[in-house]
């Protein structure tokens, strides 16, 4: 059995049940697409979550004599191999591999450069999609048939690699070119929290009306993306998805690979959604330590201080080469064995009430805060002393009418 979605334009999910996949879809044209039967071994059994990329037999043979650009990073595994070295090996045309932020391989501090460059391994051209150029140029795409999307996220709004997807879906749509998503598990897939982004503070850190945490799977925002018509593009995409076997957002699911160099592990990216606000203040937030986003500190001696916990940012190639308050000794909290998931505004709050007591400026980059945000509200709320409570409740209608919209583009059970 083949199931097919189709929304305002054709979306084809990919299900395996049992031998024989044969079906039809008719998409909201009056055109109709066949598709070809294509004989795939059973699943195995596992009651491990199996990600999208690892269920070859349901992608090998529609890429069979297509040329390929793969949108990857050093998370886009196949068992113990990379996801480009596993295609080449399965004689797949990769034509051109597209490097988001921190890089092909994950080596990129945050906001870094990357560079267009040649993949030692395969010799295939490696095409930045960060910074100035976010997405290629048409004669790239006119040398591809299909595009794979294959990137651990983490489930915020403001990690990156979402807003490279949708640039890159608006390309493909722009040039005919397939979409394919290969789903990975969402790490913070439980949560569904935080503002919706409002039209004026959109950017590259906050591109779509949702909330901060999503509560989505990257295959489920792409279809979400699709579905509501946020592309800019006045041609249908083909999207294809080969979601996660053996998962429901419940399962507990630790990264075999750290998506990003400062999320080391799953403290870090439990940590996030709270900590992350800490990087439009003077507050640092462990860059330049072996436990980035698990600390939150000030200079030693400050009586804006709270805590007890001493570190000092340095120098980390790869990782963080020049950290807020780099070689200044430091102290404040460890949040290593903190039991905080979700969005939690106490720190932040407790913080800002130190500084501003010691007639100190908080929000030293109020304009990157609101973009991570999504709103200046958080900030004016902050401000005007309401507590964590008052400031969910300003933002429940809203959030109540996301849920409902998100229901329908739920590829998972959530027990």
């Amino acid at each position: 059995m083949l199931e097919i979605r189709c929304h305002t334009s054709t979306i084809l999910r990919l299900k395996t049940i049992g031998i024989l996949l044969i079906a039809i879809c008719y998409p909201l044209t009056t055109s109709v697409i066949q598709a070809k039967e294509v004989v795939i071994p059973a699943p195995s059994v596992s009651i491990h979550p199996i990600t999208g990329a690892e269920q070859s037999d349901r992608y090998l043979p529609a890429l069979k004599n297509k040329r390929v650009g793969v949108i990857v990073n050093q998370t886009s595994r196949v068992r113990d191999q990379h996801l480009v070295d596993f295609l080449v090996k399965n004689d797949v045309q990769v034509r051109f591999i597209f490097a988001p932020e921190h890089g092909f391989r994950g080596d990129h501090d945050a906001g870094a450069k990357v560079d267009s460059s040649i993949d030692s391994q395969t010799g295939i051209e490696i095409v930045s999609i960060y910074g100035n150029n976010k997405r290629p140029g048409d004669e790239v795409f006119a040398e591809l048939d299909a595009l794979i999307f294959d990137i651990q996220d983490v489930g915020l709004r403001f990690y990156t690699y979402i807003s490279s997807m949708h640039y890159m879906m608006e390309a493909a749509a722009d040039n005919g070119v397939e979409f394919w998503v290969f789903d990975r598990p969402n790490p913070n897939g439980a949560y569904v929290d935080g503002p919706i982004l409002e039209p004026e503070f959109t950017s590259f850190v906050g591109m779509h009306p949702i909330p901060i945490l999503h509560g989505l799977t990257v295959a489920e925002l792409a279809q979400m993306i699709l579905g509501e018509g946020w592309l800019e593009s006045e041609k249908d995409l083909s999207l294809k998805v080969v979601d996660v076997a053996n998962y429901k957002r419940s399962t507990p699911y630790n990264l075999p690979v750290k998506p990003s160099p400062n999320l080391p592990n799953a403290q870090s990216i439990g940590l996030y959604p709270s900590l992350c606000f800490f990087e439009a203040t003077p507050i640092s937030i462990g860059r330049g330590t072996p436990f980035p986003f698990q600390v939150v500190g000030y200079k030693a001696g400050s009586k804006a201080v709270l805590g007890e916990f001493n570190f000092t940012p340095i120098s980390t190639p790869g990782a963080a080469i020049n950290p807020k308050l780099k070689n200044v000794p430091l102290q404040g909290m460890d949040l290593r064995k903190a039991n905080i998931r979700g969005l939690q505004l106490t720190l932040l709050i407790n913080w800002y009430q130190k500084f501003t007591a010691e007639n100190l400026e908080f929000f030293e980059r109020a304009d990157f805060f609101d973009k991570l945000a999504g709103t200046d509200q958080l900030r004016l709320a902050i401000e005007a002393g309401q507590s964590e409570a008052q400031i969910k409740q300003s933002w429940k209608v809203e959030l109540e009418q996301y849920k409902q919209m998100r229901q329908q583009y739920l590829l998972y059970d959530n027990n």
